[in-house]
């Protein structure tokens, strides 16, 4: 059987974080460790994708730099077919992350202007056209500017795919706001649901209703340990994880359980 091709566009960095050992103390040096290695929202679902034996293509722009050739390196090892646009003269983008020993985020900083040169008018390149013609699953991340983002949720609806999206943040869920009736669903979590909808709920079964009457008719909202919210146009339903017994580290859980 022919495995399914999903074609995923979006962030492909390098992640460092920062991970404190003892009680975070603000304003002050703590001891603690520091990794480095490939990531971006849309990289991380990329790589888990085709740890799952699908057959996944990466589309998104890079430097030309040694941090944009780890970024290939560890496309390759995931077993990724890596398609980017290489900037020669530019800086692959990053995120630095400082976590918690609880393996909560303190604070981060995402250095991602490189994402901003990828305009709508790449989409019309032969090699991406070809790109979303043969895939049967589009699955973009809000590193992305809004204008492309809306153009290849319409490109992907208008060839009949099944189109998805990452929000990665608060401040860049909205960026997807204007392709929504070309989106076929958004994983979410609940502070990018609120910069969504601009509400605070009680009731976490509420959000569905809120981001339909924003045109989104598909989504997952995720609510850290406590029960998922999943809906389409008719149904809702709500999925509560498994305990945990210690958390490792969030960085990319979002990304892991969209790709899942």
């Amino acid at each position: 059987m022919t495995s399914p091709i999903i074609t995923v566009f979006g962030g492909a960095h390098i992640d460092r974080r920062g991970r404190i050992f003892g009680v975070t103390i603000p304003g002050a040096s703590n001891p603690g460790a520091w990794f480095e290695e490939a990531g971006g929202g849309g990289f991380n679902a990329a790589r888990n994708l085709a740890r799952l034996a699908l057959d996944v293509r990466m589309v998104g722009p890079r430097g030309g730099d040694a941090v944009g050739e780890t970024v290939a390196a560890a496309a390759l090892a995931a077993g990724v077919d890596d398609r980017p646009f290489i900037f020669l003269d530019r800086r692959t983008p990053s995120y630095t992350a400082i976590i918690e020993n609880d393996g909560n985020l303190v604070i981060a900083l995402a250095d991602m202007e490189l994402y901003n040169l990828f305009s709508p008018r790449r989409l019309r390149q032969r090699a991406v056209r070809e790109t979303i013609a043969e895939s049967n699953l589009i699955l973009m991340d809000a590193n992305l500017p809004s204008e492309t983002l809306t153009a290849l949720a319409e490109k992907g609806k208008e060839e009949g795919k099944t189109v998805a999206a990452i929000a990665i943040s608060p401040a860049k869920v909205v960026r997807l706001m204007p392709g929504f009736a070309h989106l076929d669903f958004l994983f979410m979590n609940e502070a990018e649901a609120r910069a969504l909808t601009g509400k605070e709920v009680e009731d976490a079964a509420e959000w569905p209703g809120l981001l339909r009457e924003k045109g989104l008719m598909g989504g997952v909202i995720t609510r850290g340990g406590r029960p998922v919210i999943a809906y389409d146009k008719s149904e809702t339903v709500a999925v509560v994880p498994p305990k945990l017994d210690a958390l490792g580290d969030v960085t990319g859980a979002g990304d892991a359980l969209a790709s899942g």
